[in-house]
């Protein structure tokens, strides 16, 4: 994009210059944003729509596989959409499993092809990387595809994938580059070419060209983070051999009730999980197999070596920030010293007064897209001199696409006793069967839901906890409650829709203090 810009003097290999605007005074824009995700973007739109000049700086460097893709991040190209879609898929083939006991009749035998989900799947995300340059082209946002980094604290320099240069300056500017996966240092891997890099960046797209329907055994290493047992849950739900190795405990951060949940469902679905174990190296065989070999930790003193041979392997063990190469010490931007990411106050602002970090990258900030979306818009605003308002990162709602899915809103049991003392909180719990799961037989015993609350006063819900379909539009509309302050007695005097299972929640009246049953009986 930025070799067809008028505005833009440039030659192969030599810089270039952008002329000023006299709408952004002495600088050629209001606002330059590097990268081009989720938060990036919106913050972008937003400033443009609110008559702010706008630069928009993306360029995706080209994975360990070779792996690049277009304008959107994370989220659209190999994140929540591509996610979201083939966890889909993985529901509809549950779906089949049901449908003879509901009466339908479906010839077998049934079967799943990858390559047309994967080619479905990345047709959609292209109509999207084409739907985000069209949105940035209406709302006036210059948009090139280069990589950028800063030059001093007003002066960002380009450089696009030919070698051309070009520098532009700003009032102020938004580092927006994201994070990419973690790659594993601690141990051999004579494979590079056969090995996936989770958190879904460069997974299951390339999978179709370099594997086909070969995914017969998939190894997935991680599942602290959240994408490696949705990964592996959308895998098995398509009909493949899928196991996860947990180094320590499953979703590290989330309440730990509901993630032994989440992983017994799995196992009990066909998942294989190697609990205290730590991969230590992986090495192509002959066959064109992948032999990994780990150490299972069993005791301080009691250590066992393994190994096992699988078609795949992919590691989600986490995201690193993306600030390599933006410059940013040199110009006086804090990075933390153990996580890397970007320093920010309360206002996204870092240690250079006009420059600003969201989403990801910033030291703090949950990695979630619509938290990224909504700081992005609200900085914008605060940079036009439109609102004063911060982002509130307290309370954000989100959801954990494996299976059976889990949503939550607010605090995990764990967090709600280490903050207020397990003496000074109630905890409210029911097993519930979701209807559709009565003719169809289907195994309930994980479907749970658990609402913590602080126990004195008016009891406030602290949090609140989801097992079960749906869980992300069951969590959406309670997260509007519990940040409106909802209380225990207001959730239990309001009516709930019947017959589903987000009314489980307005019915929920066991604690476990009382140590009562808290299987739900009857409708």
């Amino acid at each position: 994009a930025g070799c067809s810009s008028t505005s833009v003097r440039q030659s192969c290999g030599a810089s270039a210059a952008v002329t000023p605007s006299s709408a952004a005074g002495t600088h050629h824009y209001d606002l330059v944003v590097i990268g081009g995700g989720s938060g990036g973007l919106a913050c972008s739109r937003e400033a443009a729509q609110l008559g702010q000049k706008v630069a928009v700086l993306d360029h995706v460097q080209p994975s360990a596989r070779g792996t690049a893709w277009g304008l959107g991040g994370t989220c659209v190209n190999v994140g929540c959409i591509p996610k979201k879609l083939m966890h889909q898929a993985a529901l509809l083939g549950v779906a089949m499993d049901d449908a003879g006991k509901f009466g339908w009749s479906i010839p077998g035998p049934v079967s799943h092809d990858w390559s047309t989900l994967a080619q479905a799947v990345q047709n959609y995300v292209k109509s999207l990387n084409w739907g985000h340059r069209v949105q940035l082209q209406d709302r006036k946002v210059k948009y090139f595809n280069t990589r950028g980094s800063l030059l001093d604290r007003h002066t960002v320099r380009g450089l696009d994938a030919k070698g051309t240069e070009m520098t532009l300056t700003a009032r102020n500017i938004v580092i927006a580059t994201g994070g990419r996966p973690r790659y594993p240092t601690h141990m051999f891997i004579h494979a590079w070419t056969e090995v996936m890099f989770g958190i879904f960046n460069k997974v299951t797209f390339a999978l179709v060209k370099s594997h086909g329907q070969n995914l017969s055994r998939m190894e997935d290493c991680g599942a602290s983070v959240y994408v490696g047992l949705e990964c592996a849950g959308l895998l098995a739900g398509i009909g493949l051999d899928a196991s996860v190795m947990v180094r320590s405990v499953a979703l590290r951060g989330f309440d730990q009730q509901m993630a032994q949940l989440v992983t017994g469902h799995m196992e009990a679905r066909g998942t294989r999980f190697h609990w205290g174990c730590v991969p230590t190296s992986v090495e192509k065989l002959p066959s064109g197999l992948l032999q990994v070999k780990w150490t299972e930790v069993r005791s301080d003193l009691e250590r066992v070596e393994r190994e096992d041979t699988f078609s795949s392997v992919l590691w989600a063990i986490g995201r690193v920030p993306e600030t390599t190469g933006l410059n940013l010490p040199q110009v006086g931007v804090q990075l933390h010293p153990d996580t890397g990411k970007i320093v920010v106050a309360t206002d996204e602002r870092t240690t250079v007064s006009n420059v600003y970090a969201i989403g990801d990258v910033a030291e703090g900030r949950p990695e979630l897209t619509p938290t990224a979306v909504k700081a992005g818009k609200l900085l914008a605003r605060r940079l036009a001199g439109q609102s004063n308002q911060l982002m509130d990162y307290h309370s954000v709602p989100t959801t954990v696409f494996t299976p059976l899915e889990y949503g939550c809103v607010g605090l995990s049991e764990e967090s709600a006793e280490s903050r207020y003392g397990k003496d000074n909180i109630e905890v409210y719990h029911a097993f519930y069967k979701p209807l559709e799961f009565t003719i169809a037989e289907r195994d309930a015993s994980h479907c749970y839901v658990k609402v913590v609350c602080d126990r004195a006063g008016v009891q406030r819900v602290l949090g609140l906890h989801f097992t079960g379909p749906s869980a992300g539009e069951v969590i959406q509309g309670f997260a509007v409650s519990v940040r409106c302050g909802l209380t225990y007695a207001q959730l239990r005097d309001t009516v709930g829709i019947h017959p589903t299972c987000a009314e489980e929640l307005t019915k929920i009246h066991i604690t476990k203090r009382s140590g009562l049953d808290a299987t739900v009986t009857g409708c």
